[in-house]
């Protein structure tokens, strides 16, 4: 009987010429999600996802300072900024001109106040001492004894209040060096403090994310418990809510944002992260559950950071975990939730012409949420952080990280921005076509640049930006061809508004990339299975090929006996290879399969089948001779491409043994003495090694032997049959050899 066998494969791929796809692929910004992973300078985003003219930005201060932590300003109309990491404080004049007025002998000044008689208050870290700071002199004010001092606020009895950490403790400080323990949170941090519109204190805490409002000295009302752990900002409104900003859903936040930082060598601010679990008794009250902190010793210690400079480690976000939100707590201590974030932390907020303004460290943005809850993107400062923001009767003034400036934005329009997209991967080398796009230019103009390269990021081996076009209705790219292409938006308005932006689509043609041919496996399928089915169908319909009948019973009819026929056994339908691949195109195109074989002393390729769609081919195993065979598979994406555009990819597999014939068994002539018999036997096969050898008594179970070298290596092996204890009588012995492709050659001994 013949079998066939396939060896491991060894795979590789060859890819065929670039050409260029056929089918135009446009590339559109349409809606807030699209526009906003872009650059802005001087434009805004309307949650509508509509870029217009921003308000007008103008540069209070360019410290040469990495952060400014805080922002005050005077009744006269006097700006105050204090710095990290240096700890200077600066004063922005009236006259836009700025001064350093103070450089404290710590590296961090986390936070400023101003009386209403104009006295500057400077609370420093990371050994936290608050200065008053008037006519250009500071002094030391008070000592809370605290590492860190986070907020400052001025009452209207015109005491100061202070928020600190790492003990999150309240003080109240009337005069120099004169003060007291106001309210223990028994939080690790009070990060900011204000006062309703009865005058009421209120305090957010980190890292348990309370909110309190204090009415008396060991006396408060816990507003909200946030979800995050950070209370930012609070602000109270007239009508007697309270605006919060709450951030930190993230395992760590940047120094410049959130308590955390990494830990340095050198001296300076280094932010502690324990967590504190509040203890609080509650007492009833008429508007609800009052909490007072239970005493010291029931308040979990917090080891004291060792000093280190503040500096802004990388955040690690959580899949599905909001990182900010911004909260509106009623009078009737209802809160909804006005804005949540799972990419933006919220750093401050301000109540501007009755809308909800913040600040964020996406790419240092500002906010203004409308009473819909919309937001719209005011800036883009371009910097790390907007860290804080001020309310002034001149516009909303923003302070930044990464590089301490300030920007103050001012009611009017600016009078040009621009907007630069995200940058556009079309996979590989694109021909460009058109760039439209959809606006209302009611005053000013709008026009388009493009500039393309071969790097993910823009750099000196980029083009140039191409010359303006300001045909909306579709302009021919002139940037080279290329993998990667951004394009520039340039607004300029006029008395009668400015350009408003809907829409932008770019056409291009996009490299046809070339299918790949990832494995080739050729296996034996037999065709027994097969016969089976067929054999069985015919005995159910009662045809068979021939009937063999038997009889013992003398026949009297005139017809002379044709004698008894031997049976014919059948053999089994020859055996298919199946040969299989795995194949893929990166563009999704159609493939279609052409199949290819060559004998190892062979040097042509000869065609099997060709226009497969599937990823299989069988061939009978007989119509290929004995030998070591390799074959070919050609994947080609000519479905879906013209004749000259398209590509194709080929594979060949390792060398597949071929080996129809059986071994050939040869058993020399039994010797016999008593009961001991001896026979030698020589087996050998013409393609394949031998890999088993068994024999059989009277049609018995199969017994293996070893050869006399003692391994199976060779298409030639001897082997020698020793059988004691024989019974007498004559015995039928069958040698079986089997080589590699699991052919069978016998051989019989009779033993008498």
């Amino acid at each position: 009987m013949k079998r066939s066998a396939a060896v491991a494969l060894l795979c590789g791929v060859l890819f065929a010429r670039a050409s260029l796809a056929s089918t135009p692929t446009a590339w559109e910004l349409n809606g807030y999600r699209d526009f906003v992973s872009g650059r802005f300078s001087g434009l805004s985003l309307t949650r509508d996802g509509r870029l217009m003219l921003a308000p007008k930005a103008e540069t209070l201060l360019a410290s040469d300072q990495p952060v400014i932590w805080s922002i005050a300003a005077a009744p006269d109309g006097t700006i105050y900024a204090a710095t990290g990491h240096r700890g200077r404080l600066y004063r922005i004049g009236k006259d836009g001109k700025s001064t350093v007025v103070w450089t404290s002998d710590q590296p961090e000044i986390f936070a400023l106040a101003v009386d209403g008689k104009g006295a500057l208050y400077a609370a420093t870290s990371p050994d936290g001492s608050i200065y008053r700071i008037e006519n250009g002199k500071a002094t030391k004010y008070f000592n809370p004894k605290a590492r860190y001092i986070w907020a400052l606020a001025v009452g209207s009895d015109g005491a100061l209040y202070a928020g600190t950490g790492d003990q999150g403790k309240i003080y109240r400080v009337e005069a120099a060096a004169k003060g007291e323990l106001y309210y223990d949170t028994a939080q690790s941090h009070v990060t900011c403090l204000a006062f309703d519109s009865q005058g009421r204190l209120l305090a957010g805490s980190e890292p348990n994310g309370m909110i309190y409002r204090i009415t008396a000295k060991d006396k408060a009302f816990v507003l909200y418990d946030a979800a995050l752990p950070e209370v930012r900002s609070l602000v109270p409104g007239q009508d007697g809510a309270v605006y919060a900003a709450a951030m930190g859903g993230s395992f760590s936040r940047r120094a410049t944002g959130g308590l955390s930082s990494a830990p340095a060598a050198s001296s300076g601010v280094s932010v502690g992260t324990a967590t504190a679990t509040v203890s609080v008794d509650a007492e009833p009250t008429q508007s609800g559950v009052e909490i007072k902190p239970k005493p010291d010793a029931a308040r979990p210690q917090t080891p004291s950071p060792t000093p280190a400079i503040a500096v802004a480690t990388p955040i690690t976000d959580v899949a599905g975990v909001d990182k900010s939100a911004i909260y509106r707590i009623n009078p009737d201590n209802t809160v909804e939730s006005l804005w949540v974030s799972k990419d933006e932390n919220v750093y401050d907020l301000v109540l501007a012409g009755g809308q909800v303004v913040f600040s964020t460290d996406g790419q240092g943005r500002i906010y203004r949420l409308s009473p819909d809850r919309k937001a719209t993107l005011v800036a883009q400062t371009d910097q790390g952080e907007a860290t804080r923001l001020l309310n002034t009767p001149g516009g909303i003034v923003a302070a930044t990280g990464d590089t301490g400036n300030l920007y103050r934005f001012a009611e009017e329009q600016a009078a040009s921005g621009t907007y630069e997209s995200p940058v556009h991967d079309a996979g590989g080398v694109a021909r460009w076509g058109k760039l439209s796009w959809r606006a209302s230019v009611p005053g000013g103009a709008l026009a388009f640049r493009t500039r393309t390269g071969n790097s993910l990021r823009p750099d000196r081996t980029w083009s140039d930006w191409s010359g303006p076009v300001t045909d909306a209705s579709g302009s021919p790219v002139a940037s080279p061809n290329a993998r990667f292409i951004q394009w520039k938006a340039e607004f300029n308005g006029s008395a009668g508004g400015g350009p408003r932006l809907d829409g932008v689509s770019l056409a291009y043609l996009p490299q046809n990339t070339a299918p790949a041919v990832r494995s080739i496996n050729v296996t034996v399928q037999s065709s027994s299975s097969a016969a089976a089915a067929k054999a069985a169908a015919q005995a159910q319909t009662g045809a068979a090929a021939y009937t063999v009948t038997v009889s013992d019973t003398p026949d009297n009819t005139a017809q002379a006996s044709a004698g008894t026929p031997a049976q014919q056994l059948g053999r089994a339908a020859s055996d298919q290879l199946q040969i299989t691949w795995q194949a893929d195109d990166p563009e999704g195109d159609r493939l279609t399969y052409s199949v290819f074989f060559r004998g190892e002393d062979e040097r042509e390729w000869k065609l099997l089948k060709a226009n497969l769609t599937e990823n299989t081919c069988a061939v009978e195993s007989d119509a290929l001779a004995d030998g070591r065979y390799f074959f070919r598979v050609l994947a080609s994406d000519s479905p879906s491409n013209p004749p000259q555009q398209a590509r194709s990819a080929e594979l060949v597999s390792a060398p597949v043994l071929v080996d129809h014939t059986p071994p050939v068994v040869v058993a020399g002539t039994p010797r016999r003495s008593a009961s001991h018999v001896e026979i030698e036997i020589e087996a050998a096969d013409a393609a394949s090694a031998i890999r088993r050898c068994d024999y059989s008594i009277d049609a018995g179970a199969w017994t293996p032997m070893a050869p006399e070298d003692g391994i199976l290596d060779s298409q030639r092996e001897s082997f020698r049959l020793k059988l004691d204890d024989f019974p007498a009588g004559e015995h039928l012995i069958v040698i079986r050899a089997i080589d590699s492709a699991n052919n069978a050659g016998l051989a019989k001994v009779v033993v008498r």
